[in-house]
């Protein structure tokens, strides 16, 4: 097969660095360029030790961002970069014609006014909203092959989009009354040095943020209503616990009279019996962070609730791997013609 140049941008990041962990292993990917401003000039295995046996560690060196020149290195850059940011560069890469498969939120929303709302700002570059493919694979395979611009899915979606869009296709939850509780390591907040991520305030202490109105919940909605058909409007609570990584979502949802366990289990079995990344737990078994932490895997279970009547799915994903990094090759692999699961298993 033939091998693609890749690159990554804001590569000293949580997400960056798993980028580089997948990246420098993958069969078909070569890695030509890392970009970061702070660590601009250093070699991989001096920002990165654990990669010190790698070949290339001390080969390639971090260079300040530049997207003219990134655009004549490498057939895909990956930007991992705060939302607003990675605009600035998914703009001139995409005219360049480079694949760009982006971290961030800049292009996960179609509707710039809805991107205003949840981020704040004006949307950087509204022109590309609609040529931008949202990049979840088991939903989006087709339409990510053809796309120059992927926008990869944030954790917390995907933990909550997988178990939920099934069924809201299927017609076995109502749209309306979906409640997620979510919980995440540390390192979904980013690399960063603020008083509320240090170990002193996480270590012993879980508590939820983002509330009422977390920015994901602009994502999250957008795909829902697109499985349903019609407008849904969930609440969401995400709680930050004293792990590194890794999240547990439970989802609280109203069934449809025809959502008995037969038809759950059917449901799923068709959406995911063949996906290499979706794991579906049986008997007893319930997802936990430590079976996925380090692995592209999401894996999800459920109960019917005979005393509430409710309809209980809980799904577990590592929020770096198939949360962001992972997914994100998983898009590459997909557009470049590989292997799904180059890489990655």
């Amino acid at each position: 097969m033939k091998t693609k140049k890749v690159a990554i941008v804001g590569a000293s990041g949580y997400s960056g660095e798993e980028l580089v962990k997948l990246l420098l292993h993958h069969p078909h990917a070569e890695l030509v360029a890392v970009t970061s401003r702070a660590n601009a000039g250093q070699t991989l295995a001096q920002v990165f030790p654990k990669f010190a046996s790698h070949p290339k560690s001390k080969l390639l060196r971090f260079v300040e961002p530049n997207a003219e020149l990134l655009a004549k290195q490498a057939d895909v850059v990956f930007l991992a970069l705060p939302h607003g940011v990675a605009a600035e560069f998914a703009v001139p890469l995409n005219a360049a014609g480079v694949i760009v498969i982006d971290l961030s939120a800049d292009f996960r929303l179609k509707s710039a006014e809805i991107y205003k709302e949840f981020y704040a700002h004006e949307h950087p570059a509204p022109e590309l909203l609609k040529k931008s493919v949202y990049g979840l694979p088991e939903f989006y395979r087709e339409e990510i092959k053809k796309s120059l611009l992927i926008a990869s899915p944030g954790c917390y979606p995907t933990s909550i989009l997988l178990p939920t869009i099934p069924l809201l296709k299927a017609g076995l939850i109502k749209p309306a009354g979906i409640i997620a509780d979510s919980m995440s390591g540390v390192s979904g907040a980013g690399r960063k040095a603020e008083i509320d991520y240090l170990f002193c305030e996480c270590n012993e202490s879980v508590r939820p943020y983002g509330v009422p109105k977390h920015r994901h919940l602009s994502e999250i909605e957008e795909q829902l209503s697109i499985a349903a058909g019609s407008k849904v409007v969930i609440q969401f609570t995400p709680h930050l616990i004293p792990v590194n990584r890794g999240i547990l979502t439970t989802l609280y949802l109203e069934p449809t009279k025809e959502a008995n366990a037969e038809a759950i289990t059917s449901c799923y079995a068709k959406a995911y019996a063949n996906e290499p990344f979706v794991r579906l737990l049986e008997g007893k078994a319930l997802p936990d962070t430590k079976n996925v932490v380090g692995t592209n895997v999401c894996e999800i279970a459920w109960r019917l609730d005979p005393r509430t009547g409710r309809l209980i799915v809980m799904s577990a994903e590592d929020n770096l791997v198939k949360g962001a990094s992972g997914q994100a090759v998983q898009s590459m692999n997909l557009l470049c013609g590989w292997p799904e699961t180059a890489g990655l298993v």
